[in-house]
């Protein structure tokens, strides 16, 4: 899928020459077809400005910088406190009848931060694993890879796997989440000190990575520069569609299962348009179509019948149930938590390597 630009701005159509209306979309990097944004903009005349970003944080800042947003795409464990400081408006259901599409697990699963799914629609999903392009990994290593997430968080590992090249995401709540997990702890449960304590062994990872980036290891994967990556499980099987030698594990020790959302801010100008954007996305051809270009299951429990075979059964696509059984959704730190971790992430991000 040809990679979409920070902003993409699709208003250059002869069929949009009369559209009065113009819908401004946040959405992560690479989590679209295009194609389905110029299929909605000549069915529906409504023009698409189309904003992308590579952190959780961009988005907050975004939604509550007052600035005119008409859909974005949060994650669920931020849902509790966008709806906290009422920054989410309450959908229609009644200008969404394509709603009954959605995958009533995944609903339930979000009716914990979202009370009757008032205010969230689910988009698409996944785990966090890591991205091996096994055959570089093997020989930097010297040997077979543990399954295991101690390639990063292990000094002596990561050391290992320098040479060829190593990233993490910049998500400081899912790779806190991650590490204290290994450790055999809850990070929401955990005491400030402790965390602290806890991600000490972050300071033994830096040294060994290329860089701390959601977006660049992207590329990277796909070309063959990187032999490890934490990674979203679409952009691993990206790289494995392009050619790659790259496999998606979900190490035994287990990892974060993450939500993302169609919402409507409060502050959105276009709130008619903005519901019918989120129905044509929940049409379930148009949700496959979606899944294959960005290889992430979809939120859409009809959509698996549009799927080409082959995609639906891909491993790591759609999690098998030994899998299934090792992911936990992704949960937002409590408050008193919120500034330890921000600084711990700040350090980390900063330092020299």
């Amino acid at each position: 899928m040809p990679r979409l630009s920070a902003l993409l701005f699709l208003a250059l159509a002869p069929w949009l020459a009369q559209a009065e209306e113009t819908l401004r979309v946040y959405n992560w990097n690479d989590y679209i077809d295009p194609q389905v944004l110029e299929s909605f903009q000549k069915d529906t005349g409504i023009r698409v400005e189309y904003h992308t970003f590579a952190t959780a944080e961009e988005l907050d800042k975004a939604l509550r910088s007052g600035e005119a947003i008409d859909v974005a795409v949060p994650s669920h464990d931020t849902l509790p406190a966008l709806l906290k400081d009422n920054l989410l408006r309450p959908l229609d259901f009644t200008q969404l009848p394509n709603r009954s599409h959605l995958d009533r697990q995944l609903l339930s699963k979000l009716a914990a931060v979202d009370p009757d799914n008032r205010h969230a629609v689910p988009y698409l999903w996944g785990a966090v694993g890591l991205a091996i392009n096994t055959p570089q990994a093997e020989a930097a290593y010297g040997g077979p890879l543990p399954n295991s997430w101690s390639l990063l968080f292990d000094a002596s590992q990561s050391q290992r796997l320098k040479s060829c090249g190593i990233s993490l995401l910049d998500a400081p709540d899912e790779t806190l989440a991650i590490l204290l997990n290994y450790q055999g702890r809850n990070l929401g449960r955990t005491a400030p000190s402790q965390v602290r304590r806890a991600a000490e062994a972050l300071h033994g990872l830096r040294p060994n990575l290329r860089y701390v980036d959601s977006e660049r290891y992207i590329a990277d994967l796909e070309g063959g520069r990187l032999c490890l990556a934490m990674a979203w499980v679409g952009d691993a099987l990206r790289a494995a569609k392009a050619g790659q030698p790259v496999s998606f594990e979900v190490p035994q020790e287990g990892s974060v299962l993450f939500i993302d959302n169609l919402v409507i801010p409060a502050g959105a100008q276009h709130p008619r348009e903005a519901h019918r954007f989120i129905d044509y996305l929940m049409q379930p051809k148009i949700a496959a179509q979606i899944t294959a270009a960005t290889l992430y299951p979809s939120g859409n429990a009809d959509a698996a019948g549009f799927l080409d075979p082959a995609l639906r059964q891909q491993p790591g696509l759609y999690p098998d149930h030994d899998t299934s059984r090792r992911l936990f959704a992704l949960e937002t730190p409590p408050e008193k938590l919120r500034p330890v971790v921000d600084e711990i992430w700040k350090a980390f991000r900063g330092a020299s390597h």
